[in-house]
């Protein structure tokens, strides 16, 4: 079973939730809404990223289900073992500092005052920069958390309320981190609709 397979996702018809859960189980019950005699347009959206998923509905529900199995999971790029030279073929070369925390030596270029600071600092220079590393991570990493969460809200909503009261209104509220704000000027949108884009776009508000 692969990542495609059971990725979050919500469908939707027309205005009203449809399926939400792993891909396989939305499909399903999309195929079977599908079947109905309704004129209401059924949307499929990847609850990571707010855009529409283009699903494959031909065939039997065990057809779908293994298209849907079979779909291209992401596979992990390794990096290439660079040739030695004078050798026909890719040789590893000897290992250093400690393994087993997998660290990789390479150059790193720093004005003299900053490797004296680093040098000053407990552990010496590749400790510190290594805390100094993690901690962009971990400020850095919740400021794209944040923006992803934003844009894949914004897709939805391009994609559902684009012509409802508010919406532009309700975009500048949720690029502002601004829930209170956001709330207010949905209001008076379809619950489900509503509920989603708070959903997704405010995932890690308080």
């Amino acid at each position: 079973m692969n990542e495609t397979f059971i990725k979050p996702c919500t469908a939707f018809v027309g205005s009203r939730l449809l399926s939400a859960g792993p891909l396989v189980e939305v499909a399903l019950a999309v195929r079977n809404a599908s079947g109905g005699s309704g004129t209401e347009a059924i949307l499929t959206f990847d609850d990571a990223t707010g855009r529409v998923v283009d699903l494959d509905l031909r065939g039997t529900k065990a057809d779908l289900i293994a298209r849907l199995a079979d779909s291209p999971a992401p596979v992990a790029v390794q990096p290439k073992v660079p040739e030695m030279a004078g050798s026909g073929s890719a040789a590893v070369p000897p290992a250093r500092g400690r393994p087993k925390l997998g660290v990789v030596a390479r150059e790193v270029t720093l004005l003299p005052r900053h490797w004296e600071w680093l040098s000053a600092q407990p552990g010496g220079a590749s400790v510190a920069l290594r805390r100094l590393v993690e901690e962009a991570r971990r400020v850095g990493g919740s400021r794209q958390d944040r923006r992803a969460a934003q844009e894949a809200a914004y897709h939805v909503m391009s994609a559902l309320a684009g012509d409802l009261p508010g919406y532009e209104e309700a975009i500048r509220a949720l690029f502002a981190d601004h829930r209170v704000r956001f709330e207010d000027h949905t209001a008076g949108w379809p619950g489900d609709v509503r509920d989603y884009a708070v959903r997704l776009g405010f995932v890690q508000a308080p």
